[in-house]
């Protein structure tokens, strides 16, 4: 787990929606963002997470929270660049 103390700017709700849709719509909603705000994600794809982390990783972006339990996962990305 990691600190999830950090205020997103936009919140995308990606709640019964299956791969590969909130990678998809996290990009997007990424390129609408400015630079240094976080987007927070939620989704109940159990391959979100390892995909929300290297869609992330892909475009320079920085994984600022994360929080999972069995059913979820809330995502905090902070937009780098």
């Amino acid at each position: 787990m990691r600190d999830m103390s950090t205020e997103p700017d936009e919140v995308l709700d990606c709640l019964g929606l299956y791969c590969p849709e909130p990678v998809f719509r996290t990009r997007l909603k990424l390129d609408q963002i400015e630079i240094g705000q976080v987007l927070e994600v939620t989704a109940d794809d159990p391959a979100a997470e390892e995909d929300l982390k290297r869609l992330a990783k892909r475009l320079g972006h920085e994984i600022v929270g994360l929080e999972s339990d069995d059913d979820q996962i809330k995502i905090l990305i902070k937009k780098m660049k």
